[in-house]
């Protein structure tokens, strides 16, 4: 038995569900599909979006690929680009959600890759580095960099909600 019971979650569906109908409503409108690559979010993304009924028409499949075994074989991220740049890094956060669209039929993925904490952060990359990755086919990916503060539900709760609004603002036509 533990001696202690999980911690409060912030992250309940219920906290993004607008969000989350939003950004389905969006996509499906265009009729345009998405997929998820999540890394320090563990899923929270993905579940965010099929915690809403009728989602399966917009969301397609998602990613969770927490080592750097997955992120290469899932996703397609080369070996050598994690050793260059690191896990937690803009050119890995573009890889994965390119290789999100590579290996679906999704129209538009996010990613999202960083140190939630409480260990693991450094000086030149501190607990709540996020970086934010997009992708659309026909199109370059973009990345954003972000350093949430709080605890690690915080940092994850402040990333599911940043990468919804990604996907809200991506471009559905």
């Amino acid at each position: 038995m533990l001696a202690s019971g999980p911690r409060s979650f912030p992250m309940s569906p219920a906290s993004f569900a607008r969000l989350a109908e939003a950004v389905l409503a969006h996509h499906r409108g265009a009729g345009k599909k998405l997929a998820t690559a999540e890394s320090c979010t563990g899923g929270a993304i993905a579940a965010a979006l099929t915690d809403i009924a009728g989602s399966s028409d917009v969301f397609e499949r998602g990613f969770v690929v927490y080592s750097n075994e997955a992120k290469s074989e899932l996703l397609g991220v080369p070996a050598a680009l994690i050793a260059r740049h690191g896990a937690v890094s803009a050119e890995v956060a573009a890889a994965m959600a390119e290789g999100a669209l590579a290996r679906s039929r999704a129209d538009g993925a996010v990613s999202v890759t960083g140190i939630a904490g409480p260990g693991g952060g450094s000086a030149t990359k501190p607990v709540g580095l996020v970086y934010i990755g997009s992708a659309r086919r026909g199109a370059p990916p973009a990345v954003e960099r972000h350093v949430f503060t709080g605890d690690r539900a915080a940092v994850r709760a402040a990333t599911v909600r940043r990468a919804l609004e990604v996907l809200l603002a991506m471009d559905a036509r």
